[in-house]
């Protein structure tokens, strides 16, 4: 039997893989990853990339963070997977009690999923079965304009993002959206939420607290987003805030729903959850919703279960990422690398081509001012020129952002911003 060898990964790939956001017809091979630490991904030619976007904002504190990765091996040892329904486990318990620590004042419970989506799921069902099980005739989800919360048929239902959803609309649940306030259109924004209110029995509000990732890094009005989660409470929709991308510091601080003064009643949150290493999800509420699912009768409780719930692996990993995040030196790492964008910004605001330039925390965005159709595939262009100076960065579009990981240090931040700066005199 032929032995394999690392070099071939690419042409084995296309065998028999199907990758996920790929139309496998149009797309080029697969880059094949065989290595990743720290800031760093190395392909299997040996080259070096810097990782800008935290593997789509999970590897916060680095890869193979050896913080991370010892706990999880050493837990490996002692407990691997054991059904949660029945049953419970110490990193489980011992996770529960450092996140409430650290989540918004009025969560109680956690639900463990997955993923991200299986998170924005568990809370659009928690905020319709809430109402069920009181008695109320709400079916109706309101969301935000171009939001994306997942894949799985609820969060697609709730995405305002749907050019790939075609084939899965007449499936969908019944949602009315809303535009996201902006400070400037903020007492038309209210207008349009108090008349949806009016005319349709909405159980729940999901939404992107501040930004919206998939949307191209778009960054709303706090203040206006506080005046909205204010009129739901006060009408008795249940908020749901999906922190899957937002969670975990990337804000600058630990929860984007910090910046408002009114709490959701439910947040999701997966992706840095677990520092990148294991799959895994939480969806937390308030005491007032896991009460109206508390009962006699067992219709009422929340039926919704997944094989490796609360796996003690991923519990682990996500316990030792809490602690990292909450250590005086990931804090100053934080500020350190916020600090620099906005250095990096000044730069930026000069040129010419840089448009909507916008930062929240780490993360830092701008939309490339170039006509398109003279670029073709923009996208591809700008993401094929920063692979070739050893930088990975995923635009949307023309919308050019970073996410580094936390520990990301000073040289490493310069080369993805020179690598930036001459995509702008390039294109």
């Amino acid at each position: 039997m032929k032995k394999e060898t690392t070099q071939d990964l690419s042409q084995r790939d296309k065998k028999h893989l199907w990758h996920p956001l790929t139309q496998h017809k149009t797309a080029g091979e697969m880059l094949a990853i065989v290595k990743a630490e720290g800031v760093n991904l190395y392909d299997e030619q040996g080259n070096k990339y810097i990782d800008g976007i935290s593997s789509w904002y999970t590897a916060m504190y680095g890869h193979c963070n050896k913080k991370i990765t010892s706990r999880v091996a050493a837990q490996m040892q002692q407990l691997d997977q054991v059904v949660f329904s029945g049953f419970t486990h110490e990193p489980a318990v011992r996770l529960s009690e450092a996140l409430i620590d650290i989540l918004p004042s009025n969560q109680q419970k956690l639900f463990f999923s997955d993923n991200g989506s299986t998170a924005t799921e568990i809370g659009i069902k928690m905020a319709l079965q809430y109402h069920h099980n009181i008695g109320n005739d709400r079916k109706v989800m309101l969301a935000f304009e171009e939001g994306f919360h997942g894949d799985t048929f609820g969060a697609m239902s709730v995405s305002g993002l749907s050019v790939y959803n075609g084939a899965f609309e007449d499936h969908f649940i019944e949602v009315v959206r809303l535009p996201v306030p902006t400070g400037a259109n903020n007492s038309e924004v209210i207008g349009t939420l108090r008349k949806l209110i009016g005319e349709h029995k909405i159980a729940g509000f999901i939404y992107e607290p501040l930004v919206q990732g998939a949307a191209a890094m778009k960054i709303h009005d706090a203040e206006g987003l506080n005046e909205i989660l204010k009129i739901c409470k006060a009408n008795d929709i249940i908020t749901v805030a999906d922190e899957v991308m937002t969670g975990f510091g990337k804000t600058g601080r630990y929860f984007a729903s910090e910046y408002m003064e009114t709490q959701p009643d439910i947040i999701c949150m997966s992706k840095a959850l677990t520092a990148g290493l294991l799959p895994m999800a939480i969806t937390s509420c308030t005491q007032q919703v896991f009460d109206a699912f508390y009962s006699e009768e067992i219709s009422k409780g929340l039926f919704h279960g997944h094989t490796y719930t609360a796996n003690p692996l991923a519990c682990t990993a996500a316990l030792a990422g809490i602690e990292l995040l909450t250590s005086e030196e990931i804090q100053h790492d934080i500020q350190r690398v916020i600090k620099s964008h906005e250095e990096f910004s000044k730069r930026l605001k000069a040129h010419q081509k840089v448009k909507n330039l916008r930062q929240l925390g780490v993360i830092l965005a701008f939309e490339l001012d170039v006509e398109m159709e003279r670029y073709g595939d923009l996208r591809n262009r700008l993401f094929a020129h920063f692979m070739k100076q050893g930088v990975f960065l995923r635009p949307l579009g023309n919308t050019i952002y970073i996410l580094a990981p936390y520990v990301i240090g000073d040289e490493d931040l310069e080369a993805i911003y020179q690598s930036i700066w001459s995509a702008l005199e390039k294109f």
